[in-house]
């Protein structure tokens, strides 16, 4: 949970409350992975599952091995979270896990926390960014772990309520960046979720890649404006802001 809400030079801080949770103490057992993976196309995990546990960790390296024996398409959002485990066993099993992942999620803060990959003249502190950078985290972090995809937020921190948001994809030989919006947060917890669903929608239904980046960025745009974790917007709002309806208009 997160408790409390940043505010401007505030930031927010999130609790952990996981400990023998029941999804924490389950293992690959617990699991019908035929049943689950019956009408499956793509199967998507964060980094912060494997590190609530060991039985989680040999959970997801059997979900995935059960996912790409079914030629089904894997992502992985790094999401490394130092209050949950320490960057050393991060590295180790998350770079096991890499070996049957198609599609990474990253930020420029976890490539290098989980991989050591730096993104050079960046500091998210400063909220300064660089494209160059970017580009090359992106192209080692595929060449290391033979990739399809790699999908890079930016994100350029003003302060806990103003963020410009935007974000960059290589794939197929080519890197692109996205449209960069002006976000004034009511909740960004929940944002690069709302990013992976909103590119994953695209990429699983054979979009362009720029098309599914930018439907990706928009989602994610329009869910740091609703308080919660998860993004209550449809389609159709998502497709309005892509078509330049920025306003924010009351539709009556």
């Amino acid at each position: 949970m997160v408790e409390p809400y940043g505010y401007s030079q505030r930031p927010s801080k999130v609790i952990y409350d996981r400990d023998n949770s029941v999804f924490a103490n389950s293992k690959p057992r617990d699991f019908d992975w035929e049943k689950i993976f019956s009408d499956a196309t793509w199967f998507h995990f964060t980094g912060i599952t494997p590190a609530l546990s060991d039985g989680l960790i040999e959970t997801c390296e059997v979900a995935l091995t059960e996912a790409k024996k079914r030629g089904i398409t894997v992502s992985c959002d790094l999401n490394y979270r130092a209050r949950l485990w320490s960057k050393e066993k991060a590295r180790k099993v998350m770079t096991s896990l890499m070996k049957n992942t198609d599609v990474l999620f990253a930020n420029e803060e976890d490539s290098e926390s989980v991989f050591g990959i730096k993104a050079e003249d960046t500091n998210v502190s400063d909220g300064r960014l660089s494209v160059e950078g970017y580009r090359d985290v992106a192209t080692r972090l595929m060449a290391t772990f033979d990739l399809k995809a790699v999908a890079i937020s930016l994100r350029e921190s003003v302060n806990a309520n103003f963020n410009r948001w935007s974000a960059s994809l290589l794939t197929g030989g080519e890197f692109m960046v996205s449209t960069k919006y002006d976000i004034n947060i009511i909740d960004r917890v929940g944002g690069g979720d709302a990013f992976a669903a909103g590119l994953i929608f695209g990429l699983d239904n054979s979009w362009e890649p720029r098309k599914a980046l930018e439907f990706g960025v928009a989602a994610s745009c329009l869910k740091h404006t609703i308080k919660g974790d998860f993004n209550i917007v449809s389609r159709d709002e998502v497709e309005k802001l892509l078509g330049g309806n920025t306003s924010g208009r009351v539709v009556r």
